[in-house]
């Protein structure tokens, strides 16, 4: 695709996000704003209106009940409209911003802000401030897919989002901006500061201004009663090691208290929210009355009126009443129940150094605990310090805060690191990626770098009957426009279609059809901002200018081999690149299907199977099929003018079309002339307008840096379209069916195979497969997978399908597991898809889809050892989500299976 016109006012793409992003951060921070005042507001109400009524009737009743049915419909809420909602919300952020497919948008906004305000009212010991960060981050996640920008402008507007919605839950704005850097996205650049800053100062201002003050803090009071002295010193050691020592057991009891519910209270969310607010009003309606009000029982502790008794009854409870709450997955954080449980915990060490010394505020140790022990749970002690010194600001507690929070964060990473959201996401299933981002190559070389200087092009005083005849000698479908060596416009076929309906003459100028003041980038441009705006504006190509004069033309392509070469561990060739391949052959049919499947093709052992698999996609999805042989040439020699030979080419080609009259697909043929099969297969994606790319692969270990080679590598990694990689098994060959021009006898022992296939005889495929082996893994491109089969199960004659999920042997089994799910889809697509299958019996029976849990170290060695004992014939991989070549240089799970076992093996990586 060539560039459009671009309005005047959009036409300076380079630094699109400075000024938006400017916006963006201030509607962000009022929002969020909003968002955390309301839940404030409700939530307190409807916790003040439980415990008015506790007060008029008997509390053993009001509370359980109230907590019943309030967390009831809490967990309904999440459960019915927004899983994604239960829990803190702050580990859903971080996968998020890790780019896991996690949602956060208006839906999950609301969900999370109502379903909150009844948790919080049920009486759960949990806190509203994790819900808001997950509340402003989604907000601002809906703004900026209103807004179309680059992933990672939208990445930094959810962590400015996350960052405000802190800020106005807390009154805290540098807590707000510390949040978004130390825990989200550990990430200091200008950009991240600047709109983390804005949004969290705007969100401060208006929640205070709105007045939502976070603890309701007696500040002047605390003020005149906390103290510091050198001497104190070992009693805030001592502090910051109870609060390390607590907090890593408060984190292990949360995990323990997860799994707990997951294992044993085998119920639905809403269930388990119910049941836990519940037995957590039982708990309070024993307690003392201000038990009932966990804001008045911070107060009450701060202020120094508490007895030692009563603060250490009120850690107790504090400690277990959270872990009954959290593990139940309620839509609630733990801020306020770490800040309360460091209150008491404080509190208590500055009971005890007033008894020992005779000096020392307990108020000051009450204020200084929160701040350790919620550093301690958080692994965020600079976040922790800020927090609790803006609520605050008395200056008398910086040294206590400091010397507290990082002691308690050293003990308690001492005994278990990494963050407790970390580690909540870990025993989901989501690992995070703690390596540091490196500094990437799209950033380091320019367009001038990588571009290619020949280009061809048209002057604006040709007639049209002359652009006619250039179009017609060439693939492309679009020319820059030069006078002069001056950029003027573009021409593309497009614009020769609307001459007919404009009634123009052959000898009209191109200047007055052609498409005036492209859209270009200079030599100097990054290939980020290059990536940015092919991205931004759906482009394929931009010109490359020097002022007004055209120096040459950068692709897609163009970026993706320098990213390739990257990845093999090549060095990067800075100069013009190879030239863009050439068509020498091509056929053509009618173009009557909904999408086009390529298959490029270059053994023949093998491309009998490979368009069997292609050919039962495309009928499935009424594709039309492109096959595609690529000849290479040297790269001194120009494609375009070396010369080849491609008798062998045709006679493979001829094979494809055949294949594709007996299964009645329209097919495309061609052969090009290249200097790398990658890029010659990624031009054809472009100018074909594919939607699937089906390709073989061998399981030979590849050449260092690379994983399945340099083509597939590519192909997958780059590819806008879905991808489906075959390694055809050693044994496929033994389970097949032969087709000849005239059916079997009636005594041949094919033949009942014949009448029993579902297929007409003449489009019967080869390879016979039955046993299919399918790991799930969750993630999209699973999904992918899952959608192929109903299309693949025509090349078996009695297909069996085994899905699988593997765990490690310390794993729990999730209650509601992928696996069962996906079963369940898949059964639907079937039966939408075939109805049924006969059978040999000539009964008719719907296809069996069966699950299987596995446990391994190795996710490549169990499924290997299933497939073995369970005689697969296939087996079908979703491709990883993140990071999939990284990961696979790592382990490369799919070579590893394939390796492993003689059976065929399928990979699936789902479209861009």
């Amino acid at each position: 695709m060539w560039p459009l016109s671009i309005p005047k006012g959009l036409r300076q793409t380079f630094r699109p996000r400075r000024r938006l992003a400017i916006a963006e951060a201030c509607l962000i921070g009022l929002v969020a704003a909003f968002a955390a005042v309301f839940l404030k507001v409700a939530s307190g109400w409807l916790g003040g209106w439980r415990v008015s009524v506790s007060h008029l009737a008997p509390a053993g009743i009001v509370l359980p009940a109230v907590g019943l049915s309030f967390g009831f419909l809490a967990g309904w809420l999440v459960d019915r409209f927004a899983t994604e909602a239960k829990g803190s919300g702050i580990p859903q952020v971080k996968a998020a911003l890790a780019a896991f497919p996690i949602a956060l948008d208006l839906r999950v906004a609301l969900v999370k802000l109502f379903s909150c305000i009844l948790a919080l009212g049920s009486g759960l010991a949990i806190g509203r401030q994790g819900p808001t960060v997950q509340v402003g981050a989604a907000l601002a996640g809906q703004l900026s897919a209103l807004i179309p920008t680059s992933p990672d402008h939208r990445r930094q507007m959810i962590a400015a989002g996350a960052g405000a919605g802190l800020a106005a839950a807390f009154n805290a704005p540098l807590a707000g901006v510390l949040f978004a850097i130390e825990e989200l996205l550990h990430d200091v650049s200008g950009f991240t500061l600047g709109t983390a800053i804005l949004a969290s100062f705007i969100g401060g201002v208006v929640s205070r201004l709105l007045g939502g003050r976070s603890l309701e803090l007696n500040l002047q009071l605390t003020a005149s009663q906390t103290s510091f002295s050198i001497p104190e010193i070992p009693f805030y050691l001592l502090l910051g090691v109870a609060c390390g020592l607590l907090g890593a057991l408060f984190c292990h009891g949360i995990f323990a208290s997860l799994k707990f519910y997951q294992r044993v209270v085998r119920l639905s969310l809403p269930f388990r929210v119910g049941l836990a607010g519940m037995v957590s009003g039982a708990i309070v309606a024993l307690l003392p009355v201000f038990f009932r009000d966990n804001t008045g029982m911070r107060e009450f502790l701060i202020a120094g009126e508490a007895s030692p008794q009563l603060a250490a009854i009120a850690f107790v409870a504090q400690f277990g009443l959270t872990l009954i709450a959290f593990g139940s997955g309620a839509p609630g954080g733990l801020f306020a129940p770490s800040l309360m449980l460091g209150s008491a915990l404080g509190y208590l060490v500055g009971l005890l150094e007033t008894n020992m010394v005779g000096y020392g505020a307990p108020t000051t140790y009450a204020l200084a605990g929160m701040g350790a022990f919620f550093g301690a749970v958080s692994k965020a002690p600079i976040t922790a310090i800020a927090i609790v010194f803006e609520m605050t600001t008395d200056f008398n507690l910086l040294l206590p805060l400091m010397i507290g929070s990082v002691t308690s964060y050293l003990v308690a990473d001492g005994i278990a690191s990494g963050s407790i959201y970390d580690r909540i996401l870990e025993l989901n299933g989501i690992k995070l990626d703690k390596a540091a981002p490196k500094e990437g190559i799209l950033t380091q070389l320019k367009a001038s770098d990588v571009m290619q200087q020949r280009v061809e092009t048209l002057s604006s005083k040709m007639t049209v009957d002359e652009a006619v005849q250039a179009f017609s000698r060439s693939h492309h479908r679009g020319f820059p426009v030069v006078d002069n060596g001056k950029l003027v416009g573009i021409i593309t076929q497009s614009d020769l279609a609307a001459i007919g309906q404009r009634a123009l003459p052959k000898d009209t100028p191109l200047e007055a059809i052609m498409t005036p003041k492209p859209l270009t980038v200079g030599t100097k441009a990054t290939l980020a901002d290059v990536l940015y705006l092919l991205n931004r504006y759906q482009l394929s190509r931009l010109p490359v200018v020097e002022g007004r004069k055209l120096v040459g033309i950068i692709t897609r392509g163009d970026i993706i081999r320098v990213e390739a070469d990257r990845l093999g561990g090549k060095n990067m060739e800075i100069g013009p690149r190879p030239q863009p391949s050439y068509v020498v052959y091509q056929t053509r049919s009618p173009s009557v299907g909904k999408g086009r499947l390529l298959v490029p093709l270059a053994n023949p052992h093998t491309a009998d199977a490979l368009l069997q698999i292609a050919a039962a996609i495309a009928r499935d999805r009424d594709y039309e099929l492109v096959c595609l042989q690529i000849i290479l040439v040297g790269r001194h020699n120009s494609p375009e003018e070396t010369p080849v030979r491609t008798t062998s080419s045709r006679r493979l080609l001829r094979k494809a079309e055949s294949i594709g009259r007996k299964w009645h697909l329209p097919v495309h043929t061609e052969v090009r002339v290249a200097h790398d099969v990658a890029f010659a297969i990624l031009e054809t994606i472009e100018h074909e307008h594919i939607d699937l790319l089906v390709m073989g692969w061998n399981a030979e270990p590849p050449s260092p840096g690379r994983i399945f080679g340099n083509a597939i590598d590519t192909a997958i990694r780059q590819a806008a379209c879905e991808v489906v990689l075959v390694k055809l098994g050693a044994s496929q060959g033994n389970k097949s069916l032969v087709i000849g021009n005239e059916p079997e006898s009636d005594a041949s022992p094919m033949s009942e195979s014949y009448a029993q296939c579902p297929l007409p005889y003449a489009q019967c495929p080869i390879p016979l497969w039955d046993r299919w082996l399918v790991p799930m893994g969750g993630g999209p491109n699973a999904e992918c997978a899952v959608r192929l089969l109903p299309a693949l199960v025509a090349l078996g004659y009695a297909p069996k399908i085994r899905l699988c999920q593997v765990f490690k042997p310390s794993q729990v089994v999730p209650t509601t597991p992928i696996l069962d799910r996906a079963a369940q889809n898949l059964r639907q697509q079937l039966d939408s898809h075939l109805s049924v299958w006969k059978g040999k019996s000539g009964h008719s029976t719907p296809i069996p889809v069966l699950g299987t849990h596995i446990r391994g170290n190795s996710v490549s060695e169990a499924v290997t050892k299933l497939a073995k004992f369970d005689g697969s014939d296939v087996v079908l991989l979703g491709a990883s989500r993140e990071g999939f070549l990284e990961q696979a240089i790592k382990g490369n799970i799919p070579c590893a299976i394939a390796r492993g076992c003689d059976c065929t093996v399928i990979l699936v990586r789902g479209k861009f």
